[in-house]
């Protein structure tokens, strides 16, 4: 056999096995843990499989055909409020019944290499590359019939905005790189003056979204800036002003770090029972289909969730390098798992003067992105989670619009943020669709305002001698929150 012979077919040989090992590569984890068991307030864990190759299953985005909706929760009724829209992601409703929604995608990548053309092919194929819109724009259903026939752009020209919030006639908008201000009237078509910067964002990377909840006399701000990657894989220092929630007073643009080691941070709202700021969470990839465990939870001041070095409370992520800080043995478990991978969003608590009926009127209503790193695809869907008497998330979560997965690997759209509407009903933008798909119980009333949770201060000592004292159980006893 002569040499040329030999080498071509020790060359095809090796093709053969790049080509196995290629395939077996790209089968990826597929998830084995039944889906009821890794949602919830106590979520099984599997042991971490830690992928060299992220397991890759993208469901393409095909659109809605004209006659086309999701499927809605029994004894809801769900329509277009508006379509045509190019990449709507955040919504925001005004006190007048106006609506407003960022037409936004992630700013430009200044990065290169093997990873970054890996992360836009996968960007690519989930429908989210292009050019930012960079807009504003207002809806508004004047005649009320569950349709916006006004829009209007209020803001152009700024850069992948996301975060929108409104108070004492100032809008407020975070740009991937910083949250600016504008004097803004109720019911103006445009604002009425130049933009103000309130304050620097770390910009760019892999999050690039930055989002914004005000406190009700708007005196406080909260901005969500996610993480740079997936595990601090750039080091720590690129991590800076990062995996955080902001708090900003809005009178003087002074900033603390609220809450942290949150990978991912992104819809903002207040518990109708305590009062406090609550959030979901992306947590990190690459752990196998089961892990991790997106979250819903509270973030009391100071609080700490532990992203990089540790997930769900006290487990340790072992592919961190990086010193593990003294306060790790004092990380927040997360309230409430929403399912590995499932991307989740925007969320907002049930309201009073909301028409969801009585099935829908205690809990918060989350719209789940959709995944990328686990087979089956999880989320692509709005869900319900209930919340009890105390303020405190319980059961499982409860499909409020499904139909997006077409069961044949592509989706009709990826729900991103949902909003309270003037009228009642929900609102779900649907950014790869370009639609906002409007909710609602056909007849229900206008459900009532949540009683909020208060507990009675302690009294004062009324006798202490040496071990004894004469105040008893019935002194301490009290009814306390979910913090």
């Amino acid at each position: 056999m002569s040499i040329l012979k030999k080498l071509g077919i020790a060359l095809l040989v090796l093709l053969l096995v790049l080509a196995v090992a290629f395939w077996f590569i790209s089968r990826g984890d597929t998830a084995t843990v039944p889906w009821d068991e890794v949602v919830g307030a106590d979520p099984k864990l599997e042991e971490p499989a830690a992928e060299t190759f992220p397991t890759v299953a993208i469901a393409e985005p095909v659109g809605w055909k004209a006659d086309e909706v999701p499927a809605a929760a029994e004894g809801l009724a769900v329509t277009r409020f508006a379509d045509g829209l190019e990449h709507p992601r955040t919504l925001q409703a005004l006190p007048n019944g106006d609506i407003l929604v960022s037409l936004t995608r992630a700013p430009e990548s200044k990065g290169g290499g093997l990873q970054a053309w890996i992360a836009d092919l996968l960007m690519s194929r989930a429908g989210a590359t292009g050019k930012s819109p960079n807009k504003v724009v207002l809806l508004r259903d004047a005649d009320g019939n569950g349709s916006a026939e006004v829009r209007q752009v209020l803001l152009e020209g700024l850069n992948s905005p996301s975060g929108l919030a409104w108070a004492n006639d100032t809008l407020y908008v975070a740009n991937n790189d910083a949250v600016m201000a504008y004097p803004y009237k109720l019911g103006d078509a445009k604002v009425s003056g130049p933009a103000r910067k309130v304050i620097d964002l770390a910009s760019g990377g892999g999050h690039w979204m930055r989002n914004l909840a005000i406190n009700e006399d708007g005196s406080k701000l909260y901005a969500a800036v996610g993480s740079d990657t997936n595990i601090a894989d750039k080091g720590m220092e690129a991590e800076e002003g990062r995996a955080l929630i902001w708090e900003i007073d809005t009178a003087t643009g002074r900033q603390r770090i609220f809450g942290a080691g949150l990978r991912n941070a992104n819809g903002l709202d207040f518990s109708p029972w305590s009062g406090e700021l609550w959030t979901t969470v992306n947590e990190r990839d690459m752990l196998g289909s089961d892990l991790v465990p997106d979250y819903l939870t509270n973030v009391p001041v100071g609080a700490h969730y532990g992203w990089p070095w540790v997930y769900w409370g006290d487990n340790f992520d072992r592919r961190v390098k990086y010193p593990i800080p003294a306060f790790i043995n004092y990380v927040r478990k997360p309230e409430y798992a929403l399912g590995p991978h499932v991307a989740a969003l925007g969320f907002v608590f049930s309201r009073e003067g909301a028409k969801m009926g009585d099935k829908f009127a205690s809990g918060a209503f989350i719209a789940r992105h959709g995944s990328w790193n686990r087979k089956p695809p999880s989320g692509y869907d709005v869900v319900y989670v209930a919340f009890d008497e105390r303020g405190n998330p319980t059961g499982k979560p409860v499909p409020v619009l499904t139909g997006f997965l077409t069961g044949d690997g592509t989706t009709r759209g990826r729900p991103t943020w949902v909003e309270w509407a003037g009228d009642g009903a929900l609102l779900v933008s649907d950014d790869t669709a370009g639609i906002i798909w409007r909710v609602v119980a056909p007849g229900a009333e206008a459900q009532k305002g949540i009683a909020r949770v208060s507990g009675n201060r302690l009294p004062a000592r009324r006798e202490l001698r040496g071990q004894e004292a004469t105040f008893g159980k019935d002194d301490y006893a009290r009814t306390v929150t979910a913090e």
